[in-house]
């Protein structure tokens, strides 16, 4: 697992595209997650503009446990939510790339400990989803 910014979690993984979006939503499961949205960027790009992209999607995860936690908070932490978890082809046609936004970066501007604390648990949960796809 590769943290190759300050806020994503990311691993590759030997998996067809397909497989590597089931595989993701599979963990993400396990963790509690449910998929509230799915964007398909490829073809969203192809009928908007025309263009032509690699396989690309993003996930809007979300635990509706850790989420009421953070909603009871502060409500306008839902600016903040889902969690964005994508996955795409790379130039490797055997290698996708799985990644999550790192909730501690995220959720770090409100400034709150309260939250924090709440995000490192997101954050955990996360990491195993990425540590269980990854090649």
């Amino acid at each position: 697992m590769r943290h190759t910014t300050d806020y994503a979690i990311k691993a590759a993984c030997r998996l067809s595209f397909a497989d590597a979006v089931a595989k993701t939503r599979e963990e993400l499961g396990k963790e509690g997650f449910g998929v509230l949205t799915e964007i398909d960027v490829k073809e969203t790009l192809k009928n908007k503009i025309d263009v032509d992209f690699r396989p690309y999607v993003i996930l809007g995860a979300c635990n509706p446990a850790l989420a009421h936690q953070a909603l009871s908070e502060e409500l306008d932490i839902g600016l903040l939510l889902p969690c964005n978890v994508v996955v795409y082809a790379t130039d490797d046609p055997d290698v996708c790339s799985v990644a999550a936004i790192d909730p501690v970066a995220q959720l770090g501007i409100t400034g709150r400990q309260e939250i924090e604390a709440l995000a490192t648990q997101v954050r955990e949960r996360l990491e195993r989803v990425i540590l269980a796809i990854r090649a």
